[in-house]
């Protein structure tokens, strides 16, 4: 075996290595499947690239937060939002907000606002996430973090049942409870959020 053919094979099995890393990294993330009256999807969740936003969300999920929650925004070719109403618009009690992570989650590779990434909702103050979050159906790049712009913390992406969000998005939508636009017409609820790995 001559030189050059002793780096290719070794640069096919770094390669291979490589490949066979970042499956692995994918099947350990864990994910959360959410059954809602619309069907089912499944979120796949980063810890490596927002640790405190995911341990967050997950401890949600742990608490049974959204179960009986709606998603109580929705515009098409925007966003699907929930996590945070019942379904007679009481909003639901939280913890104290979880710190903003986006432009830290960014720098180590993570997922931008991309159609099926998972983002924390917020007010204006980029430190105000609590159990609200919402699923991009278009990318919204106007949403990321810049060095002008604190932006929105994407933490996870669809990984099954993007479907099931293209049927919420498409909903008919007007005035629901304290909000005078955007409430799907049919309730969409989440019936139950469960850790399935």
């Amino acid at each position: 075996m001559n030189v050059l053919t002793r780096r290719l094979a070794a640069l096919i099995f770094s390669l291979g290595l490589a490949t066979a890393a970042v499956a692995a990294a994918a099947d350990s993330a864990p994910k959360v499947k959410f059954a809602t009256t619309a069907g089912d999807f499944v979120i796949e969740v980063y810890p490596d690239k927002a640790p405190k936003t995911v341990e967050n969300f997950l401890q949600y999920v742990k608490d049974k937060h959204y179960d009986g929650t709606i998603f109580h925004r929705v515009i098409n070719n925007f966003m699907v939002q929930g996590g945070g109403y019942d379904t007679h618009y009481g909003q639901k009690p939280t913890r104290p907000p979880v710190p903003h992570e986006g432009r830290e989650a960014l720098a180590k590779g993570g997922e931008k606002n991309v159609v099926g990434t998972v983002a924390m909702a917020r007010t204006n103050d980029p430190n105000s996430a609590t159990s609200q979050f919402f699923i991009n159906v278009k990318d919204n790049t106007f949403l990321d973090p810049s060095p002008q712009s604190m932006g929105y913390t994407v933490f996870g992406k669809v990984v099954s049942g993007m479907d099931v969000i293209d049927r919420i998005k498409s909903m008919p939508t007007g005035a629901g409870g304290p909000f005078p636009s955007d409430v799907p017409r049919t309730p969409v609820v989440i019936t139950s959020a469960t850790l399935v790995k």
